[in-house]
């Protein structure tokens, strides 16, 4: 699949299922949309060039959309649009999206007209238009009295179920991670977020065993940087596990997913400025991405053993919080100098990968939002991935060109890692030797330190963690990447041998 068929797709179907037909004497519960495809011309002699569903709903209107696209204005280019009224009795307004060389736009400005029913031109690949579909739809607004109307979708046309189903549960899958990154922090707590996936994880017993740990637990499991940073807030800390047994093959050695799970970080004792602040709500991205993942996994019940770890708490500031300067033992029995106690993460993620290695797994891959360093690297357009496996890169690489959620390789050289080793006071320290370069970088060799797998990945996870404009197929707000880069991951690794 060309990735940027496929993001024009997305893009295509979000923007426009969602702005239609508006009228005082049509209740919302009534109202039907329709969005619909059109190529761009390959020269200035070809005519209209429509989708398959396109094509066949102007034969029934005897050529009424072709002569109105032909009269309203230029050709439309990729991602562009225009709305028609009153073509179909059925559809009051319908939609026409540009879909680039035989490439897509469509979901939200139905949705703000208040249309509660869209049918949708799968476009070629009813995928990607349902992914679309629903990743244009959501918005948070669950704490607000005014909500928007809660759209339903199906394709118009004839279109392969199975492909469009599937598209659905990766778009819900996104669309969970971003529920839990956007929600505020006093109604994500490490309790709450843990009971919530247990909850989605609920229609999938049969398969699933879910392990809220309790701190007695994780005492007793010596991991205690992640206990220095959960102590310095009045939430107890959750680690939560999650066993998904998709394989038919019991011994099948499982694929571990790691999630840093920080509900609220406020930087502790090195407090964070509090300009941006209340947008570390997400700085659970990690654990919701991961999560969320095995959620869609069990949905679409791909046939992969996968565990999930999540070690969940706030960062805070107390007289019970991390000190710059303090030392402490992770579980491996490695000593960690915390200069400073906004780099966190790293400390519960330690703790979770030493963990990981318990169940000798075919690969372990971890997910944070760790650094700004990685927001300034690579912004947006791409999850930064630090890895000690090729054959580990090439299918997380391959997964993302699938999905259009992208994901570039970065560095583990060595020189990293002797910036965090020249501690004056223990074996590691939690931030770099030259703490303005390559944070990053030598983030990612930190957690290296615990890792003895053939196979890992770390994926910074920050720069993507919100959209702006960015991402023309997701709203403002928390993004859910790379959920549907992880979930495509773990369904090509089911396929494999």
């Amino acid at each position: 699949m060309l990735i940027p068929f496929r993001r024009a797709l997305l893009t295509a179907i979000r923007q426009h299922n969602c702005r239609l037909f508006s009228d005082s004497n049509v209740t919302s519960s009534t109202r039907k949309g329709l969005v619909l495809g059109v190529y761009e011309k390959q020269s200035d002699n070809d005519g209209i060039h429509f989708t398959e569903a396109a094509a066949e709903f102007d034969r029934s209107i005897s050529g009424k959309l072709s002569e109105m696209l032909s009269i309203s204005g230029p050709p439309l280019k990729k991602g562009k649009s225009r709305i028609f009224y009153g073509l179909h009795q059925d559809f009051p307004s319908v939609i026409v999206v540009g879909l680039g060389k035989s490439g897509t736009a469509g979901c939200r400005q139905l949705q703000d007209l208040e249309v509660a029913h869209v049918q949708v031109d799968p476009c070629g690949d009813g995928q990607s238009a349902a992914e679309g579909a629903m990743l244009g739809l959501f918005e948070y607004d669950e704490l607000k009295t005014k909500k928007k109307v809660r759209v339903t979708t199906q394709p118009y046309g004839s279109v392969d179920s199975a492909a469009w189903q599937k598209g659905v549960l990766y778009g819900d899958g996104q669309n969970l991670a971003r529920q839990l990154m956007e929600a505020p922090a006093n109604h994500i707590t490490p309790t709450v977020f843990a009971n919530t996936i247990e909850q989605k994880l609920s229609p999938f017993a049969h398969k699933v065993a879910v392990h809220k740990r309790p701190q007695s637990w994780i005492e007793s499991e010596q991991m205690e940087a992640f206990l220095s940073v959960s102590k310095g807030s009045e939430e107890p800390p959750i680690f939560l596990e999650l066993h998904y047994k998709g394989s038919l093959d019991s011994a099948q050695p499982p694929l571990v997913l790691v999630g840093k799970g920080i509900t609220f970080d406020s930087g502790g004792i090195s407090l964070k400025p509090s300009s941006g602040m209340d947008a570390m709500r997400a700085d659970m991205g990690g654990a919701a991405t991961v999560c969320s993942s095995i959620v869609t996994a069990a949905a679409l019940k791909l046939p992969i053993n996968i565990i999930g770890l999540a070690p969940l708490c706030e960062n805070m500031p107390s007289g019970k919080a991390n000190k710059p300067g303090d030392v402490v033992r992770a579980k491996n029995g490695k000593t960690i100098q915390v200069d400073n106690t906004d780099a966190e993460g790293r400390l519960i993620l330690a703790d979770a990968l030493c963990y990981a290695h318990s169940f000798k797994p075919r690969a372990i891959i971890n997910a944070a939002t760790l650094t700004g360093a990685m927001d300034v690297a690579l912004g947006s357009a791409a999850t930064g991935v630090f890895t000690n496996s090729d054959w580990l890169w090439d299918r997380l690489h391959k997964a993302s060109i699938v999905t259009g959620d992208r994901v570039w390789r970065m560095p583990l050289f060595q020189h990293y890692t002797k910036q965090i080793t020249e501690s004056a006071l223990a074996d590691l320290n939690n931030v770099g030797k030259y703490s303005r370069s390559g944070g990053a970088c030598t983030a990612a060799a930190f957690l290296k330190e615990f890792v003895t797998a053939d196979h890992w990945a770390h994926l910074d996870i920050a720069g993507v963690m919100t959209n702006k404009d960015e991402v023309p197929y997701l709203r403002k707000g928390m993004s859910g990447r790379p959920t549907r880069t992880l979930v495509e991951f773990a369904a090509g690794l089911a396929s494999e041998p």
